[in-house]
């Protein structure tokens, strides 16, 4: 890798092999990318026709006059949502040679994955900005704003997913996955019958946990947004139709390097002798239902936050 591909331009590409890991981390790190598929999608707001009355056939008789079958559709809006992450470094960097300068990308690509697959759980679950962790009026809907919300009573984790799957299939939707945060995948992992065997022994303690009982799984603590939320959501897991999520990049990742200015409200780069890099990214994000979700909350009750 050549020094000025790197990281001496006031504008750059990173390498591929760079902003494709970033990429990939991304979707590591979201439970929602393992749950469902991206899709390929134009920048800006758009909006998705759903069939919210499906017409129904009728038998008609042998020289019977054929009657109207109604059917309705409505529009889903899907929301482009930027989101980025601003590093910065002292810009004695910029006088390393090739293979530390290296590392600095490494190190951003790792941390900046990690942020950006987080966030669009965070965004696409909660509706928060994930740097307050208070809900922004800039996100139009959540998953947590399904009214189906079954509770976890005296770590009964298998009646608590039950209700929760009753409520979607109630709701004419069929589960397919299952988005869990660790405590709840390791609840099942160690509950236990009435003679003290383990219930789900092949899981382990559920940190792996690629399945569960039929249904896809995925297991991160962005489902409850413990790490960023001000105050507690009270979501251990989220159970539903994940086809109902609709996710895409609408412009790819994206790294710049910034010598001068206050790119962050942070002072001066020049007066302080840093740099700073910047990853972005554009998801569309919409959900097309929220009752074909379902959550399972603590005992408390307690389902989401207040802010702006």
């Amino acid at each position: 890798m050549s020094t000025s591909s790197a990281i001496i331009t006031s504008s750059f590409t990173l390498p591929s092999e760079v902003s494709d890991g970033i990429w990939k981390k991304a979707q590591s790190e979201s439970v929602l990318a393992r749950l469902a598929n991206a899709e390929p999608q134009k920048f800006g707001q758009t909006n998705v026709m759903t069939l919210s009355q499906p017409p129904v056939a009728e038998l008609v008789g042998e020289g019977a006059a054929k009657s109207p079958t109604p059917s309705a559709y409505s529009s889903k809006t899907v929301t482009p949502l930027k989101l980025q992450v601003t590093m910065r470094f002292s810009d004695e960097v910029m006088w390393a040679d090739e293979d530390y300068q290296l590392g600095i990308l490494m190190d951003m690509r790792e941390n900046a994955g990690i942020a950006l697959g987080r966030a669009l759980d965070i965004v696409g679950i909660h509706k928060m900005n994930p740097l307050t962790g208070l809900v922004s009026l800039g996100v139009p809907a959540g998953i947590a704003d399904t009214s189906n919300s079954a509770q976890l009573v005296q770590a009964k984790y298998d009646e608590a997913i039950d209700t929760a799957a009753g409520l979607v299939i109630a709701d004419g939707y069929t589960p397919s996955g299952i988005a869990m945060d660790p405590s709840f995948a390791f609840g099942i992992g160690t509950q236990r019958d009435n003679e003290g065997r383990r219930l789900y022994p092949e899981i382990g303690f559920g940190t792996n946990l690629g399945n569960f009982r039929g249904m896809s799984a995925a297991v991160g603590d962005t489902v409850s947004a413990k790490k960023e939320a001000a105050s507690p959501t009270g979501i251990l897991a989220i159970l539903g139709e994940f086809s109902a999520f609709r996710w895409g990049v609408q412009r790819n990742i994206a790294a710049k390097l910034i010598e001068s200015g206050d790119p962050d409200g942070q002072g001066d780069l020049n007066r302080t002798n840093q740099i700073a890099i910047r990853a972005e990214v554009v998801y569309g994000v919409g959900i097309m239902d929220t009752d074909a979700f379902a959550k399972i909350v603590g005992e408390t009750g307690e389902t989401g936050i207040t802010g702006a």
